[in-house]
């Protein structure tokens, strides 16, 4: 059974940093590409970073972030991570981690976890 499982999250003030991680188990890992998503309440969940399968060469990111965000993986754990610098308000929402299987067969969500940028 696959699982995702994402912790990190919590409230920090606006200008501060978090660091989300995504277990993933029940699956090859190396062949998934991976990456974070949002959802604020009231709005549509939106792509935050991706990163590519095997080795994760290529990242992609929301215009958004850029610059503040870095999506990272550890193939030889199973995990993801989201370093989220300089935090707004806006960023505030529930974060979801994706796994993606290659040609997008299979699709896995994990449970999400809340961030709250707030002083």
């Amino acid at each position: 059974q696959v699982q995702l499982v994402e912790s990190g999250g919590g409230l920090v003030q606006p200008g501060g940093s978090l660091r989300l991680s995504c277990a993933a188990s029940g699956l090859t890992f190396s062949n998934y590409a991976m990456s974070w998503y949002r959802q604020a309440p009231g709005k549509e969940r939106e792509l935050v970073a991706g990163i590519t399968r095997g080795g994760g060469v290529i990242t992609n990111y929301a215009d958004s972030v850029k610059g503040r965000f870095t999506i990272s993986r550890d193939d030889a754990k199973n995990m993801v991570y989201l370093q989220m610098n300089n935090l707004k308000p806006e960023d505030t929402a529930v974060y979801y981690c994706k796994a993606v299987s290659g040609g997008g067969y299979w699709t896995y969500w994990g449970q999400g976890t809340q961030v709250t940028v707030s002083s």
